[in-house]
């Protein structure tokens, strides 16, 4: 379905025309545990991390702490699900475990029913704790999305809906017609990291005000901020068009090599930096982290403990580019 239904207008709810802002609906896990601090994003696994790694990974964020992972029905063909349903299965009540909608097959009532299902059988679940539409879709009415998404809450398959990589305004459009139908969005999933800030300027204060709970990807910026692109190592920037063009910008390696010189100084990783760097923002409720083995997720993980104080955070802060705000009126900024 498409078209010009998918663009017509909706009446706004009326409790989407209050100025009071929402509080944030609590997530937990199925047995009550709080969200841990950070999420772990499974798209390595069965992909460039083999078993043994994905279970040592799995296993470091259960020994610190974590018990918040993402993964999707795209990710490395099913084998993401898989292979995280298989780690999960003794533990499941403990964790809150999120998944994305199929995005190839768009935001249909079909596409959302089989994705679900498939999802579900391969995670080995009765119910998603988080699901998320991975991509906006033009193409669909988002009456259609929501209603069929409202009925997967009702019948007790989905715990919470979600989006991810939606602009601010495409949220609050979803968000009025998933009113209509007795159910809301809990939780958005946009880039952020110190070279990608963004979300800063609609995305936050969206969230803040509609009491979405933000769990951002990609902090270390595709391994750039994690300094090893300095010496010539290979990575997504360098084999993959789309990342080497998202930080191709010569201002973002500046700014990698500025915060390797800070995380010398202070004795840690640049990726604990970045890492810590994200998780001091009081409107981000866990950032995703991820990894190809246990060794280069460390450094992640530590930013868990690690002690950011102001002036630190204020040198960090100042080697990016702080975008302005909506308004672009930069003495109001």
């Amino acid at each position: 379905m498409g078209g010009a239904a998918a663009c017509r207008p909706f009446a706004v709810p009326l409790n989407l025309r209050s100025c009071n802002r929402r509080s944030m609906t609590k997530i937990t896990s199925p047995d009550g545990t709080p969200l841990s601090r950070l999420c772990f994003g499974a798209m390595q696994f069965g992909g460039k991390a083999d078993d043994d790694d994905s279970l040592a990974m799995y296993e470091a964020c259960r020994d610190a702490g974590l018990n918040f992972f993402d993964t999707a029905h795209v990710y490395t063909d099913g084998a993401s699900e898989t292979m995280l349903g298989r780690f999960a299965a003794t533990e499941r009540d403990r964790l809150v475990i999120a998944t994305k909608v199929s995005f190839p097959g768009g935001s249909g009532r079909a596409s959302i029913l089989s994705s679900v299902e498939e999802s579900r059988g391969r995670l080995g679940l009765d119910v998603i704790d988080v699901l998320y539409l991975h991509r906006w879709d033009a193409e669909t009415p988002l009456e259609e999305t929501f209603e069929t998404l409202a009925g997967l809450q009702r019948d007790g398959t989905v715990r919470h809906l979600a989006v991810s990589n939606f602009a601010a305004w495409q949220v609050m459009k979803a968000q009025g017609v998933a009113a209509t139908f007795d159910t809301r969005i809990d939780m958005i999933q946009p880039m952020y990291n110190l070279v990608k800030r963004q979300a800063e300027v609609e995305i936050l204060p969206m969230a803040r005000d509609q009491g979405i709970a933000v769990v951002p990807y990609s902090p270390l910026g595709g391994g750039l901020l994690t300094g090893k692109y300095r010496d010539g190592t290979e990575g997504r920037l360098t084999s993959d068009a789309r990342y080497a063009k998202r930080y191709g910008l010569d201002w973002m390696h500046r700014c990698a090599a500025d915060l390797a010189v800070l995380a010398e100084e202070a004795g840690t990783a640049p990726a604990t930096l970045a890492v810590a760097w994200v998780l001091r923002n009081p409107d981000i409720a866990a950032p995703i982290v991820s990894a190809r083995n246990a060794e280069q997720l460390a450094p992640s993980l530590a930013a868990l403990s690690f002690d950011l104080d102001d002036a630190l955070h204020a040198r960090i802060t100042a080697l990016s580019q702080t975008p302005p705000p909506a308004t672009d009126r930069l003495e109001e900024a």
